[in-house]
């Protein structure tokens, strides 16, 4: 489960240095291409290949590359332009003015890159495709939604300065907006006194700071909310001042649109129901695996893909069998098993 989701999260360019081991044996002129020589003796890429493909990280990583090349494959013509451009700014400025070093570091170039996130969105693309939202999807969602509010918020490096923070904005009079100028660290809202707009779906306010600005009434201010940052594992302290709520109200329909969102977004990173779906996508792409030390990198989406198929089998078997006689129904099997074949 923990692959599958780190195989749809943004790209994070630490990771991608992997891909260099898998690539350099294409990329070479010659599988035997010397690497290294010695008295008597020479590394060559093919030897050097042999012992790099049989490591965990790298089959992990053989095998999320096959995935999202047929996933490119089959829906590449649903991502555009401006969407793989989107993404990679966005990513260039997460890095700032060290990503074009991380980038080729990790061995890549510009275009190169874009492809990595254009396989990115083709798989997000194929995923989506396959959701079909019930009801009960939306009345989950529903029950998770909050709509958007008005807020400001400082972000500091420790508790200590969180609680003296949360001290000095709670005097009569204090003014939240100077303070967040002066002390917070967040560089994208401190300028602006610390203003935020956001809704349960943002992406840009952290969960832990959106769950306590839920529970504030307008005007109150939040006590320290430590938020530990996914890719660098460094903690950061939060304190929110709620400017204005709101109530989401009875009318779900009011909101269909941002709920079908969050029920997709539920559905797309659920464990069982994307196994299902990448496995449906190799055996339509017609994978196969060659080099037979990858031979099982992809048994358990092909498993998922399989077991679906039997259920649909079973369950077409079964209602034949409701209708027909005995010979029918083991004619009917049969033709059933053939057709998913």
């Amino acid at each position: 489960m923990g692959v599958l989701k780190n195989m749809k999260k943004k790209l994070i360019l630490a990771t991608l240095g992997l891909f260099s081991v898998m690539t350099l044996a294409a990329c070479s002129s010659s599988s035997d291409e010397t690497i290294a020589t010695m008295k008597g003796n020479k590394i060559t890429v093919s030897d050097f290949y042999a012992e790099a493909k049989l490591t965990s990280a790298n089959q992990q990583l053989a095998r999320n590359m096959i995935i999202y090349q047929a996933f490119e494959d089959k829906y590449g013509d649903k991502v555009s332009q401006k969407q793989v451009d989107k993404q990679y700014n966005q990513t260039a400025k997460q890095y700032g003015d060290s990503f074009e070093s991380q980038l080729e570091s990790a061995g890549y170039t510009k275009d190169s890159y874009k492809k990595a996130i254009k396989q990115q969105l083709a798989m997000e693309a194929g995923l989506k495709a396959h959701v079909k939202l019930t009801d009960a999807d939306y009345k989950a969602a529903w029950e998770s939604f909050h709509p958007e509010v008005e807020a400001q918020i400082i972000q500091v490096a420790s508790e200590d300065e969180a609680k003296e923070v949360k001290t000095e904005a709670s005097k009569d009079g204090a003014d939240f907006a100077k303070i967040a100028k002066e002390k917070s660290t967040d560089s994208t809202t401190k300028e602006d006194g610390g203003k935020v707009t956001f809704d349960s779906t943002s992406t840009t306010i952290p969960a832990e700071v959106q769950a306590a600005a839920w529970k504030l009434k307008d005007g109150e201010i939040s006590d320290p909310i430590a938020v530990t940052n996914s890719s660098t594992y460094t903690q950061s302290y939060y304190i929110i001042k709620m400017v204005k709520t709101s109530s989401k109200g009875n009318d779900m329909n009011k909101y269909k649109k941002t709920l079908k969102t969050i029920a997709t977004n539920t559905k797309i990173n659920d464990s069982t129901f994307s196994t299902k779906v990448i496995g449906e996508v190799l055996k339509d792409q017609n994978v196969k695996i060659v080099d037979k030390s990858f031979s099982n990198i992809l048994s358990t989406f092909i498993d998922a893909a399989e077991t679906k198929t039997s259920s649909s089998s079973t369950s077409s078997t079964s209602s034949s069998a409701t209708t027909s006689s005995t010979s029918e129904t083991s004619e009917s099997s049969s033709d059933t098993t053939s057709s998913s074949k």
